[in-house]
């Protein structure tokens, strides 16, 4: 079809139908890689060198060696939109061990593969931003530090899709994950924050939860803002009585929540400070000194 996108692998283009990798890429085979969700507004790509170097060091972390340089790689994202003529996208960046055999050795990978999509995503619409959206502490607890580290943003989001089978069958929008300790990590693919008598907290990555970038743009708009802002553990009781609660990310950008396992945040409502939050936001990037242009 003339009007497919292309999806990059390797190096080269190919239409969506034809872009395939291998049975045998331990990506498919034991979620062996890592990935970065990014988002172009306007013809500039939001963050991206923060996003690039997350990747490198979400590699770095499991010992996978990406056969570009990180300008490269760089290059690589933008080449992709501007092959799809996007100046509105959102960008999967995907790197997996490559191909090997059935077994687990990585030894068998001789080569990384590389490969960028380029589409739209929406995880929670624009109603979610003005009422807020219901969420559901999960059983499923995120893996210990020493473990499958939620720091490294990897291709095994299994236990983050467990999670979301919970909050799903329980008629939430979105689950909350705790750690092994039973604070609050994140939710199945957000930071998570709160607010508290004019402080904004957010988990510490020791809890298994992500180094998101947009959790660090959300702290810096809020200390501009005026606001204290903590990086502490919360405990479910904390976030049941914040006066306020939002997930930030990539994909889902500002959400508020307005309630959790049927316990009211606040008014039931988005708060003075998340609104004031999220305004900010659409001002970062809207600003292409923020991004990288395409």
């Amino acid at each position: 079809m003339d009007d497919e996108p292309f999806v990059y692998i390797d190096g080269e283009f190919y239409p969506k139908s034809q872009a395939k990798i291998s049975v045998f890429d331990h990506g498919l085979l034991y979620g062996d890689g890592v990935f970065e969700g990014i988002r172009a507004y306007n013809g500039s790509v939001f963050k991206l060198k923060e996003h690039i170097d997350r990747l490198f060091q979400s590699a770095h972390a499991m010992m996978l060696t990406i056969p570009l340089t990180k300008e490269q790689t760089v290059e690589a994202v933008l080449e992709t939109l501007r092959k799809n003529k996007m100046k509105d996208a959102y960008v999967r960046l995907v790197v997996t061990r490559g191909v090997g055999d059935l077994g687990l050795d990585p030894r068998k990978c001789p080569k990384a593969t590389i490969i960028c999509i380029t589409g739209g995503i929406v995880l929670h619409g624009d109603e979610a931003k003005l009422k807020g959206i219901t969420t559901f502490i999960s059983w499923v607890r995120r893996q210990a530090v020493d473990a499958t580290s939620h720091e490294i943003k990897s291709l095994n989001y299994l236990n983050s899709v467990m999670a979301k089978i919970e909050a799903n069958m329980a008629g939430a929008d979105e689950a909350i994950s705790l750690d092994k300790n039973g604070f609050v990590a994140e939710g199945v693919g957000e930071n998570i924050f709160i607010f508290k008598n004019g402080r904004l907290i957010t988990p510490p990555t020791c809890s298994g939860a992500l180094s998101g970038i947009t959790a660090q743009v959300v702290r810096k708009l809020a200390a501009k803002l005026g606001y204290e802002v903590e990086e502490a553990n919360i405990t479910p009781f904390m976030l049941f009585n914040a006066d306020e609660a939002f997930f930030s990310g990539t994909a889902a950008e500002i959400v508020p929540i307005r309630e959790v396992n049927k316990r009211q945040i606040g008014d039931g409502k988005p708060g003075p400070a998340t609104k004031k939050l999220l305004a900010e936001f659409q001002k970062a990037v809207a600003d292409p000194k923020n991004g990288v242009k395409i």
